[in-house]
């Protein structure tokens, strides 16, 4: 399961009409992006994920995350087996800890020691019959020691709400060798003003996850520019503009260390319509 190059990260995909989502991964698959990245709050994720593979030839379909609360390591390990045996080695489990404020709604503080609840899971799903391999599993790793679990126990990392400079440090901190796959928002516009509007309202809620706000400030943003969600913070974090100007925050990400990039296209409209015609103006630029 090679992966490189720019794949695409989407919402609409797991959670939109299932229907309109396998028509959209075809055509995606047609254009040459490399993956296909949906999340996961629950509920039934392998299903989703059987659609996208059965809608797509070559690319590879990855959880962006599997929240690893809200699954049972031996669903998760068998599930895998007969995705693969069905469709090929072409799909990757990204897995993550979520959020303590998504995982604590049904049961108060259930959300705790993320690193060790990680370290358990990847235990359990490597006793499981089959295993999960290595290979096809990578981490949401934001800190240091998510990060050094990547790369000790999974092929790599995949995170989320990063800039390219968390990517060079991500890359020292794997070193050679494991995957980096950080995801990348964009707003495709020729109108700053509203692409701005349009970013800030989509980072605000990012911006209450303490994982997220955390990470911000090891990167050296201040408290202002997370609490005011800052032109300098949203620019930095989410790439506004044209063809170009999104090429090129993705070549940042390339040139700091990354392997694969996920773009997620977001806009005003409503958050489950399938943002088609921007990933179709997008792939010139952004394939090879």
């Amino acid at each position: 399961m090679d992966l490189d190059g720019v794949g695409i990260w989407s919402l609409q995909l797991r959670f939109g009409d299932p229907g309109a989502a396998a028509e959209a991964a075809a055509e995606l698959d047609e254009l040459g992006y490399r993956a296909l990245w949906v999340p996961d709050s629950g509920g039934p994720v392998f299903e989703a994920l059987a659609n996208l593979l059965g809608a797509t030839r070559r690319t590879v379909i990855a959880t962006g995350i599997l929240n690893l609360w809200m699954h049972e390591p031996a669903f998760v390990a068998s599930s895998r087996a007969a995705l693969a045996e069905k469709f090929g080695e072409r799909l990757l489990l990204g897995i993550g800890v979520s959020h303590a404020r998504l995982v604590d709604r049904k049961e108060q503080g259930r959300y705790r020691q993320p690193v060790r609840a990680m370290t358990a899971f990847l235990d359990e799903i490597d006793v499981a019959v089959p295993p999960v391999p290595v290979a096809d599993r990578v981490l949401a790793a934001l800190g240091p020691k998510m990060l050094e679990l990547a790369r000790t126990r999974a092929r790599g990392a995949h995170p989320y709400l990063v800039t390219p400079e968390h990517t060079a440090i991500a890359r020292t901190t794997l070193g050679v060798g494991p995957l980096l796959a950080p995801e990348q928002a964009v707003v495709l516009t020729d109108d700053r003003a509203a692409g701005l509007l349009v970013a800030r309202k989509f980072l605000a809620g990012y911006l209450e996850l303490p994982n997220y706000a955390n990470s911000l400030r090891r990167l050296g943003f201040t408290e202002d520019d997370i609490t005011g969600v800052s032109d300098r913070l949203v620019d930095a974090t989410i790439a506004i503009g044209d063809e170009a100007a999104i090429a090129k925050r993705v070549g940042e990400h390339r040139a700091a260390g990354a392997d694969h990039v996920c773009v997620q296209v977001i806009n005003a409209d409503n958050s489950f319509s399938l943002p088609t015609e921007e990933w179709r103006r997008l792939a010139p630029a952004l394939l090879d």
